[in-house]
């Protein structure tokens, strides 16, 4: 049985984004013609459940479609996508806890070495395993959540580099506001990036691979595409507000659900937990059985719409755990059974699309929490080929 509210994942929308975002970077976006001998490689953020699209079909589409190195957020899930079968390098971008170190080298797992702690854990779990284990070097040029200092390097990573069972595969920084054009502070970490690695050169390796790029750093200067770069939210066909791009992208996620009830308000009538909203004249509801449990958020309430019929209807009174209502005063006939779509399209119009960036902007967020909060009860259907063939998978 599946649930009324599903996920529509279209792995052949995902595939041609990872594909038009390897065209971008082969004629060097917004810049013009690229200028390095050849483009950068791809990274595949599939960090918190692949954004909430599911991370291991979205993995192993990504994989097929040629993606250099795929990355999450931890160790676990890390292990998830290995026991999906995924063969790519998976590389580890968050802190790492010494308890569960093991499973970088059970499951192949390339971790992230942000500080010397974690240096001398990762050290003495290479040295017990008898392996030597790769590694990509974080930099914290101002962003001040993990990595080592910028300014700090000769005195903290001579241990680093020298240790026997650790070998450095790469460096990389994270921007703290690749998607503001409005501030410095993007050109100076990168200024400090380019001082870092200078810096490194100097008291071990002389050629590693460079990252630093996450999407709205793609879009914005390629001067920081460096070897290989990192598109998470792009992948998923959502641009980064408030940037623009002229790739050509393509939402992968749809969220629809179904007509459960219609009810009549009389007016001075209220609906839902506290009344919030209340008739000032005769008004049709219609109730969806999608709530703040299945990532709905309290604020979409008289902020935000879905559509029915191919028509926008706004969303009234509070948003519950598992319903919320529309008012669908004057659209002809609803019943329940009839199509809601939340996030997506219903018709060919461009007013009959709602995507997570409209829907963010609306209630005052990123579209990437709209993704990621979309909630586990939510079945996930999967679109494998380009002629709509479906499996439904959680």
């Amino acid at each position: 049985m599946i649930r009324s509210t599903v996920a529509h994942v279209d792995l052949a929308a995902l595939q041609a984004n990872f594909k038009a975002i390897q065209d971008f970077l082969g004629v060097g976006g917004p810049q013009g013609p690229a200028l390095r001998p050849q483009p950068p490689r791809i990274i595949a953020v599939v960090k918190a459940n692949a954004y909430g699209h599911g991370a291991e079909r979205v993995a192993l589409a990504l994989e097929a479609a040629g993606a250099d190195l795929l990355a999450c957020a931890d160790i676990e899930e890390g292990i998830v996508l290995r026991r999906a079968g995924v063969r790519a390098p998976i590389l580890v971008f968050g802190a790492l806890s010494v308890s569960d170190l093991d499973g970088l080298f059970e499951f192949s797992l390339t971790p992230t070495i942000s500080s010397p702690a974690t240096a001398r854990a990762v050290q003495a779990a290479a040295a017990k395993h008898g392996k030597t284990l790769g590694y990509h070097l974080k930099i914290d040029t101002g962003m001040n959540r993990l990595g080592f200092r910028h300014d700090n390097l000769r005195r903290t990573l001579p241990e680093l580099l020298g240790s026997p069972n650790l070998r450095l595969e790469a460096i990389f920084t994270h921007f703290a506001t690749a998607d503001d054009p409005e501030r410095p502070f993007f050109n100076e970490q990168r200024e400090r990036f380019e001082a870092a690695l200078k810096t490194i050169g100097g008291i071990g390796p002389r050629r590693t691979l460079i990252h630093a790029a996450n999407s709205a750093a793609m879009l914005r200067d390629s001067r920081v595409w460096y070897d290989m770069v990192r598109p998470g939210l792009l992948l998923y066909g959502i641009v980064p507000p408030p940037l623009a791009t002229t790739i050509p992208l393509t939402p992968v996620m749809s969220l629809t659900s179904r007509v459960v009830a219609v009810k009549g308000l009389r007016p001075g009538e209220g609906v839902g937990y506290g009344l919030r909203f209340q008739a000032d004249r005769p008004v049709t509801t219609a109730v969806i059985p999608a709530g703040y449990a299945d990532g709905i958020d309290l604020r979409v309430s008289g902020r935000c719409h879905v559509l029915i019929r191919g028509r926008r209807v706004p969303i009234v009174g509070a948003v519950s755990m598992d319903m919320m209502t529309v008012d669908v005063t004057g659209l002809d006939d609803v019943s329940p059974g009839d199509e809601v779509v939340i996030i997506g399209r219903q018709g060919t119009e461009s007013w009959q699309q709602i995507d997570a960036r409209e829907m963010a902007a609306a209630i005052g967020t990123i579209p990437y929490e709209i993704v990621c909060r979309i909630g586990a009860r939510i079945e996930r259907q999967y679109t494998a080929t380009s002629h709509g063939d479906t499996e439904a998978r959680r």
